[in-house]
Parts: C-alpha cells; structure tokens; sequence
C-alpha cells in the first residue's frame, strides 16, 4: 500500500460530457456542484488503485453491447452488467425473467456469478445500464439482494458501482454508498488482522 493525497468524496459523482459534477445527497436525478473540503492522505491498496484507474468507459461499453440480450418478455425493462474483476478480466451478464418471477436472475448477479465460475473471487467494479424497452431516461440502481451479492466478493469502501445511460453520462459511487453499514464475509469468518 502506498499514500496519496487527494480530496475526500463526500457526495456521488456524476459524469456528463460536460464534465464532473458532485450530487446532492438523496436523489440520483438532481446533481450540483459541492466543494470536497481538505486534502487528506489516504492509504489506497492494489485494489483500490485498480478501482481508480479501470477505463470507465470500456466497462459500461461493455454493459451496454448486451443490453439487448436480456430476456424481458414480462417488464419490458433489460438491463445489463459489466463486472471487473482484480485480475483485469471483464464478464458480463443480463437480466433473465421466468413466467415464475422469483426464478428470474438480475444482470448484476448473472455477471458476478459469471466470474465466480471463471475462478475469480474479487470484483473492484461494475457498469449497470437498464431500462424501460432498453431507454435509459433514469440510471438503473441494482436491487438489494444484487448489492449484498457485490458485497461478498469487494471491498465496500474500494468497490466502483457505476449506473449508466451512456458511456460518457454515468453515475460513480462506492459500494458502501450504496448498501451502508453492511454485512459481509468477515462478520463470519472474523476479520484477519
């Protein structure tokens, strides 16, 4: 691990063509500018630098080339992930209904689930796009069940989530904004130290 100064994220970050934005916190729809605050040191492990270094855009490409895979014949709403996994490989997944709604899968999980096939065991970030007849007029949040899915194979703190609607108008959070205080492997296997 090595030591870098660099403003502290309060808020999301949205990306737009126009540039980087900081939002408001509550809805994902209304962005503002906010000042970060201090410069402070941070400890960033290899991880980490991955999760900060990955190329964006590739990944949501990524997403969005299988967005018309999915398999919506009940909602109408297809959706597609990209997970990158600490070995640099991509997988990708999309949402897949059944006549018996409980047996659908969501795209979030069918990428994880994917790389967990693959051998992998850690993801540092993934792409979401989805939407109504595949628009993206909103970003595709990823369901409850799909954030503890994430949550089992990252870092919360480190883990990028990135809701697209294009490759260049995305939203970027952590994992831990996204499912805060929450329980994972180390809660029962203890935390190594």
């Amino acid at each position: 691990m090595f030591s870098v100064s660099r403003r502290r994220v309060r808020n999301r970050v949205m990306h737009t063509r126009s540039g980087i934005e900081r939002s408001v916190p509550g809805s994902l729809e209304s962005m503002k500018w906010i000042p970060d605050g201090k410069d402070e040191k941070i400890e960033i492990s290899e991880v980490a630098q991955m999760a900060e270094s990955f190329d964006r855009g590739e990944l949501i490409r990524r997403a969005l080339e299988k967005q018309g895979m999915a398999y919506a014949p009940y909602s109408k709403f297809y959706v597609a992930a990209a997970v990158l996994t600490e070995s640099g490989e991509i997988y990708t997944g999309v949402n897949v209904e059944n006549a018996s709604y409980p047996a659908g899968t969501c795209a979030e999980r069918n990428a994880i689930e994917t790389a967990v096939a693959c051998g992998e065991r850690k993801i540092t970030a993934i792409a979401i796009a989805g939407g109504k007849n595949g628009t993206h007029r909103k970003y595709c949040v990823p369901c409850g069940v799909c954030r503890q899915v994430m949550r089992e194979f990252c870092n919360p703190e480190e883990m990028r989530v990135l809701l697209a609607k294009t490759a260049e108008e995305y939203l970027e959070m952590t994992l831990e904004e996204l499912l805060p205080m929450s329980f994972g492997p180390e809660e029962l296997l203890g935390e190594q130290e």
